[in-house]
């Protein structure tokens, strides 16, 4: 269980706490660290969100997805304090249980276009994660990783996340987008493990 913080909100709880990571800013839009955050919009424009700053470090809204009650934030801390902005966010959302947290990051370890949902487990080197569990005190969360591809050749990791990709990735970054945004929607209404087995199988 999360610790409660004594400013939370006294209303209806969050369903979901849906988190896109990111970095802030226009020099990072459109680049392969920042899918997360695309989803968190896509997600917002689904469902009649306007994403505003909030107290929280963060862009966000709430909508109702199927009748619940949803939070979706991309954190504007840059990547690697994403945990600051996310402990706020759990406070915030009345969220004492991390199975009702929903991060949505980009994964070296997936090919471009690869699509994985994941309860817990290890962090990757992702240093958005690493923040968040160091916050939370917790890795237990749910994850919806998004296939970016290990650089080509001698270019570092960073270099590569940080960079826009070529229009024919871009393409089918921006299909695996809308399909994250798909698997989101499916935890809310299926649970997370009858939608692990449907989309780990396909990609």
């Amino acid at each position: 269980m999360l610790r409660r913080s004594r400013t939370e909100r006294t209303g209806e709880p969050a369903a979901l706490l849906v988190v896109g990571l990111g970095n802030p800013g226009d020099d990072y839009v459109g680049t392969r660290h920042n899918v997360g955050a695309d989803v968190i919009a896509v997600l917002a424009d689904r469902h009649g969100g306007s994403l505003r700053r909030s107290r929280e470090l963060a862009l966000s809204c709430e909508v109702r997805i199927g009748g619940q009650r949803v939070a979706l934030a991309f954190p504007q801390t840059f990547m690697n304090e994403s945990g600051q902005s996310v402990r706020k966010l759990v406070h915030r959302h009345g969220v004492d249980d991390p199975s009702r947290i929903v991060v949505v990051h980009d994964e070296l370890d997936l090919p471009v276009g690869g699509l994985r949902v994941k309860v817990g487990g290890g962090l990757a080197g992702h240093n958005g994660l690493k923040s968040i569990t160091a916050h939370l005190k917790t890795q237990d969360y749910l994850r919806v990783r998004l296939g970016v591809g290990r650089p080509p050749g001698r270019q570092s990791s960073a270099d590569h996340v940080l960079r826009r990709p070529g229009k024919a990735e871009a393409a089918e970054l921006g299909v695996i987008v809308q399909k994250a945004a798909d698997a989101v929607e499916a935890i809310l209404a299926e649970g997370v493990d009858a939608t692990m087995g449907r989309v780990n199988a396909r990609s």
